[in-house]
């Protein structure tokens, strides 16, 4: 028998507000579509959460033993904020700025979000599709929605009918709960707001001014796809009209996900998703972090220690097990303090998982190896629960260094369990790497990052002397420092 047939899941389900049993439609295989980034600038560590939160997910499902198809998309196409009727596009925006193409926008910030990934060892997914490589797709899905009633064309620009949808017996609020009333009560006032028969009515094709650079011919006008539209027809071509589970950030609930639901069930008139699956959100300094706030910090500055929030520079695993710490649907706290806190138990961690191939075996054992696997695979079925997995993973640290100490005996053949199912929950399931405590270079990498940030506060300070003297003297040292647009790096000679 499988394992997975063995381990059945129950998984909170943000529309129905329960813990369900799941049900893979196909025995044994797993469907995902996860929103992924709006490639328009650097990736920041509360983004890198809700997608760490479901690499977590992905790895669980395979190591239950599924054939998982993962599809994680890429917004490269240029959209309109919150449905809005005027403005520019953040693609755009920046290659304005810059004064560079989109595209040059969308490849180095698309590159960047891969190697992010790649440093905090997240697992490709099965499929990444690109919002502009489905351009054909979209219109033809506002086709169909048009000529079942549901949207309406105005001045070249195409929006679905919400009121239509909801008077044909469906529910535009079942996901987030919101009622039609509180809909258009709370909905703004926007330019070129008129155009709409409602409100609350959302775009699918917007005509693009003169100012859009991003746009494609379509039957309606040179334009572009509404935001929402992109999900649905990569989530539909991917992976069916009915899959098991949608992601995506606690924010992308209402109106995205919500305007998903309404464009796929109208198209093939049932439920798209079985699971919705919300991670909740990352606080610096007690707020969201976020882009437009400019409260956020990036995982390589992290990593490198080159920011003005954290002590010092922390290793990749070391924010894996600080983020597998709270539960994916809590809101958690960002902070220097909290870093360390999780550095130290990574490390006893890593000691524990090391110390296992030098324990000596006896005739009998006197730990429960059987009841502890069984509560490491209950905490994750039980909506993927990882603080409790790690607190039986701390339970085994426990038992490892009895072990170590001949305060407690074990058998060959339990040994060999507790490695396993060790080695499947660390490494499988959280995605750690068995990282040793930093050396002596990494400490010359934390000094130089120290006298960087000095550097910095000296410059804003227009003290150039001292700016120039801890530039120079590193240089005397073999230690190059080079300013960029995105900080200050250096090189060891």
């Amino acid at each position: 028998m499988e394992i997975y047939k063995e381990n059945q899941l129950k998984i909170y389900n943000s529309l129905s507000k329960s813990k369900e049993l799941f049900k893979p439609l196909t025995e044994g295989r797993v469907g995902m579509y996860v929103c992924g980034p709006t490639v328009y600038s650097n990736v920041h560590l509360g983004n890198v959460r809700t997608f760490m939160s479901f690499d977590m997910v992905f790895r669980y499902f395979l190591h239950l033993g599924y054939k998982v198809r993962y599809v994680r998309n890429i917004t490269d196409a240029g959209h309109l904020e919150n449905d809005a009727d005027e403005g520019e596009d953040r693609i755009s925006k920046k290659a304005r700025i810059e004064e560079i193409e989109p595209m040059e926008v969308v490849q180095r910030y698309t590159l960047d979000f891969h190697e992010t990934l790649e440093k905090y060892n997240f697992l490709p997914p099965s499929i990444e599709p690109t919002a502009t490589g489905h351009i054909v797709e979209q219109i033809e899905m506002i086709k169909e929605i048009m000529e079942k009633g549901f949207a309406y064309e105005v001045n070249g620009s195409v929006y679905f009918d919400v009121l239509a949808y909801n008077e044909k017996g469906n529910n535009y609020g079942i996901l987030s709960g919101r009622k039609m009333e509180d809909a258009i009560h709370n909905t703004r006032t926007l330019d070129g707001q008129s155009d709409k028969k409602n409100p609350q009515d959302f775009a699918l094709w917007k005509r693009a001014d003169e100012r859009h650079i991003m746009r494609w011919p379509s039957p309606w006008s040179d334009g572009f796809p509404g935001w929402h539209l992109e999900c649905s027809v990569m989530s539909t071509k991917y992976l069916g009209e009915q899959f098991d589970i949608h992601g995506g950030g606690m924010d992308l609930k209402f109106p995205h996900h919500e305007c998903e639901i309404a464009q796929s069930q109208t198209c093939s008139g049932e439920k798209p998703v079985n699971y919705w699956m919300h991670a909740n959100m990352l606080l610096l300094n007690s707020q969201k972090m976020a882009k437009s706030t400019g409260n956020f910090v990036l995982p390589n500055e992290i990593l490198t220690g080159n920011n003005n929030i954290l002590s010092k520079a922390f290793a990749p695993s070391v924010v894996r097990f600080f983020n597998m710490q709270a539960h994916y649907r809590s809101i958690l706290d960002f902070s220097s303090d909290a870093l360390e806190a999780s550095e130290k138990g990574y490390y006893k961690l890593m000691d524990a998982v090391n110390s296992l191939q030098n324990i000596q075996t006896s005739k009998t054992s006197s730990v429960d190896i059987a009841s502890w696997k069984q509560q490491c695979y209950d905490a994750m079925n039980d909506d993927f629960n990882t603080p409790i997995l790690i607190a039986h993973l701390f339970e085994a640290v426990k038992i490892i260094n009895q072990l170590k100490e001949q305060k407690a005996t074990i058998t060959a053949d339990d040994l060999a369990v507790l490695q396993k199912t060790m080695h499947a929950f660390v490494f499988d399931v959280m995605g750690l790497t068995n990282e040793t405590k930093q050396d002596s270079s990494d400490k010359i990498d934390g000094v130089v990052a120290l006298l960087i940030k000095l550097r910095k506060e000296a410059r804003d300070n227009k003290d150039w002397a001292l700016s120039d003297q801890i530039r120079d003297e590193l240089l005397a040292l073999g230690i190059q420092l080079k300013d960029g647009r995105e900080g200050t790096t250096f090189s060891i000679n």
